[in-house]
């Protein structure tokens, strides 16, 4: 699967010939990544990488989630997806994560406005949501720039190496519009 992203972004399904560029970007990138991604930590070599990968082939398959690689310039910057398909409630939650140098260019916005589009009118949702840390501006400002509605905060909703931190909750539905 290939969304067009941007004039010089896509996202594409991944692959297990991603595990080495993949770790390799983690490992470059692992102290800007860990600030608001706990599995950073956890992650300390290819192997886990590729049984990651594996994973997200086997739920694709299987149609419960959709986590795509973000090619920027032809060069893997990240991934972003559906980390969870509901299809029951027809229903999806939208991650994401971007290397530190590719940064402030609407890449992230892009590929979520992408899978946003894509989710609607070939998956058939009805309701996408985006969780962030309420200290994670930049991630707050993805949600508000594609109109996404804050829906609430979730108090102590995630264990940051010694305390909790809130999510704000954002969603979009069907209905709703969004620019292209």
């Amino acid at each position: 699967m290939i969304l067009r992203a941007g004039p010089h972004t896509r996202l594409r399904s991944a692959a297990l010939a991603d595990a080495e560029p993949v770790y390799a970007l983690v490992e470059a990138n692992r102290a800007h990544l860990r600030r608001w991604l706990g599995w950073v930590d956890f992650v300390r070599g290819v192997e886990q990488i590729r049984a990651f990968l594996e994973g997200v082939l086997e739920r694709e398959r299987g149609g419960s989630s959709l986590e795509l690689v973000i090619e920027h310039e032809d060069e893997i910057a990240g991934i972003c997806g559906f980390r969870t398909i509901d299809a029951t409630n027809r229903a999806a939650e939208i991650g994401y994560w971007l290397r530190a140098d590719r940064e402030g260019r609407g890449i992230v916005t892009g590929c979520c406005r992408a899978l946003v589009l894509h989710g609607f009118a070939a998956l058939k949702l009805n309701r996408i949501s985006l969780s962030a840390a309420t200290e994670n501006a930049r991630s707050r400002r993805v949600a508000e720039r594609l109109e996404f509605r804050l829906e609430g905060i979730l108090r102590d909703a995630e264990w940051r190496d010694d305390h909790f931190e809130d999510h704000a909750v954002y969603a979009l539905l069907a209905r709703d519009t969004i620019s292209e």
